[in-house]
């Protein structure tokens, strides 16, 4: 079998020009016909976003899955504060969501560390790892996890970045020795992990620096490599941010991975980069893994 996994920072529906539009944001993403997408800055009951229109939905998370049927929707949330004014809506959140029209297994929402880094401002961040069906993969399962980290903290973007290396251990040394199924209630269900994993999403940092460098170290569980580099030997990765607006940073750079492990590295048959939509600052990123 082969899965198509999209990576895109959405920023909330927030397109080059001003306006956030999520029927936008979802036609665009509906266009690559991915199995699989993982998008980041995703808000709910945020109405005071800058280019929310009033009425806009507050609820991006079930205003998207709401879009997709047919697939499954998971939420990640990392920065999660009280309503504001005590208004109707609830807690404001803001994380990431996966959408999957193939079968998930499991769920795994890990947040990740913030260590205090008093001269910038910060949030906190979250990994969200949907470990969806796929026979014909290691262990019969595959694992997608995706992120975004701080933009502001070079510190907390490493401790985050050695943090998801860990998660991402962790979960093969599950899939490789599963835990005893004596327990039968349901909870404690046994389910394939997966061997393979896949990691996407918005690193705040461009390719090369030298906070990536975990995801390569040498452990029991296999490292990771750069996807684009795999698919692309040779060839500079293409930009992802910055490419249609320059407020943030003075030239165009690759900000959004798909990092895989090196176990199923040899399967990646194409990373593309979108480079015309202006449906958000950061540009979709596609993955094809057979």
């Amino acid at each position: 079998m082969s899965v198509r996994i999209l990576s895109w920072n959405i920023q909330w529906g927030l397109g080059i020009d001003g306006k956030a539009d999520l029927v936008r944001t979802a036609a665009v993403a509906r266009e690559f016909d991915a199995d699989v997408l993982c998008l980041q800055e995703v808000a709910v009951n945020h109405p005071d976003l800058p280019g929310l229109p009033r009425g806009a939905p507050l609820n991006q998370s079930e205003w998207l899955a709401g879009l997709f049927l047919g697939y499954e929707a998971i939420y990640g949330i990392g920065s999660d504060l009280p309503g504001e004014n005590g208004g109707p809506g609830g807690r404001r959140q803001f994380g990431n969501l996966i959408l999957s029209r193939r079968p998930v297994l499991q769920v795994f929402r890990h947040l990740l560390p913030w260590p205090a880094d008093p001269a910038v401002p910060s949030m906190p961040r979250v990994a969200v790892e949907a470990v969806i069906d796929a026979p014909g993969f290691p262990g019969g399962a595959l694992r997608v996890i995706t992120t975004h980290l701080e933009y502001y903290s070079a510190i907390q973007r490493t401790a985050q970045i050695e943090a998801l290396r860990g998660i991402c251990d962790n979960g093969w040394q599950h899939a490789v020795t599963p835990r005893s199924a004596t327990e039968t209630d349901p909870p404690f269900a046994v389910l394939p992990r997966g061997e393979g994993c896949v990691l996407c999403g918005d690193f705040n940092s461009p390719a090369g620096a030298p906070e990536h460098a975990p995801l390569q170290w040498a452990s029991e569980a296999p490292a990771f490599v750069n996807a684009w580099e795999q698919a692309h030997p040779a060839v500079p990765p293409a930009p992802t941010f910055g490419v249609h607006d320059r407020r943030y940073i003075a030239e165009p750079a690759c900000y959004d991975f798909f990092f895989v492990s090196e176990n199923i590295a040899g399967r990646v048959a194409d990373v593309h980069v979108d480079g015309g939509t202006t449906a958000s600052d950061h540009q979709p990123v596609l993955l094809d893994i057979a």
